[in-house]
């Protein structure tokens, strides 16, 4: 099992917050995707944003969350929309 500090884009404060929504490991992120993940964090820590979505997207994808692909930003920006 991975910390989630190995993943791109995972620091500690992320990780942390992660783990206070019982994510606890790299794999775990991984197998639940980045919008449960996202979605848990958001229910728990409303101030979390659209740059907190892509972070997770690009560790899960291990890519720099600004070089995610535009058609998977959008994506991701609807998704975060829909939690308004």
């Amino acid at each position: 099992m991975k910390d989630l500090t190995t993943m791109l884009n995972i620091g500690q404060e992320m990780a942390s917050k992660l783990k206070s929504v019982e994510i606890n490991t790299a794999e775990e992120l991984v197998k639940i995707g980045s919008k449960e993940a996202f979605f848990r964090l958001k229910m728990k820590f409303p101030q979390v944003c659209l740059v907190h979505l892509y972070a997770l997207e690009g560790a899960i994808q291990n890519i720099e969350f600004n070089c995610l692909p535009k058609t998977t930003k959008a994506d991701l920006k609807e998704f975060s929309d829909s939690l308004k």
